[in-house]
């Protein structure tokens, strides 16, 4: 078994937790990249939906008022 020198322990510890904390930082923008697709995707879903809720509320206010005068459909 071959012993280290006591100053490259210090050093390949350095190393090794550089390593880990660059895997963990990869982790962190893969996970950040994803939530803001995410909410990219959301808030294009959720304007869609409120366009076409929109439209139903006019059409809604268009057939009450048409109701109140007592036209027929």
């Amino acid at each position: 078994m071959s012993t280290q020198p006591a100053h490259q322990r210090p050093l390949q510890q350095d190393w090794a937790n550089r390593e880990y904390i660059e895997v963990i930082t990869g982790s962190i923008k893969k996970i950040t990249d994803f939530l803001n697709s995410f909410d990219t995707s959301c808030r294009s879903r959720l304007a869609t939906l409120n366009q076409k809720l929109t439209e139903l509320e006019r059409r809604v206010e268009y057939i009450e008022a048409r109701v109140v005068k007592g036209e027929s459909l």
